[in-house]
């Protein structure tokens, strides 16, 4: 459909112009369109208040991110924000009331809906296996961290396990 203006080129917007008893309706060009005043293209607003708040939320997560540790693989809430990434699954109950806010607006919601985890048949994995494992990743990070008292109390957790 050509423009009802300069008969030139396509149109892409159509204006419906109420006035008196006769509506008008024109099809217009993007130049055409321009010149009268209506934008072609849609724009998002600018949302100055959501911006602001989102900066408020994200300045209060990261207000006492060295205070908030998990007990168990002992990362911190900056440890999150530096990797985007968990120590471990107790990292999420341990700062779960911080990251609610940065999961409901990832996923929609702060709550798992998908598959859960089922552990393998039985005879794959020794019993404690991932215990094991999980107390050697937290015996790598206290020695790196130069945390030693709590490095030796891993080392024995394990001997007893081996």
């Amino acid at each position: 459909m050509l423009c009802d203006s300069c008969k030139e080129r396509d149109a892409v917007v159509q204006v419906t112009q109420v006035t008196d008893p006769p509506v008008r309706q024109l099809n217009l060009c993007e130049k055409c369109a321009a010149e009268r005043g209506i934008e072609t293209h849609v724009t998002m607003p600018k949302q100055p208040l959501a911006d602001f708040i989102q900066a408020v939320q994200q300045k209060q997560l990261l207000a006492g991110s060295e205070s908030w540790r998990c007990t168990f693989c002992n990362s911190t809430l900056r440890d999150f924000r530096n990797t985007s990434r968990l120590g471990c699954a107790y990292c999420y109950g341990a700062f779960e009331a911080k990251i609610r806010d940065l999961l409901r607006g990832v996923h929609g919601t702060s709550k798992h809906q998908g598959k859960r985890y089922r552990p393998p048949a039985e005879g794959g994995v020794e019993e404690g296996g991932s215990v094991a494992t999980e107390l050697r990743t937290r015996l790598r990070r206290a020695v790196e961290q130069e945390h030693f008292e709590e490095a030796a109390k891993l080392r024995d957790q394990l001997k007893v396990m081996e």
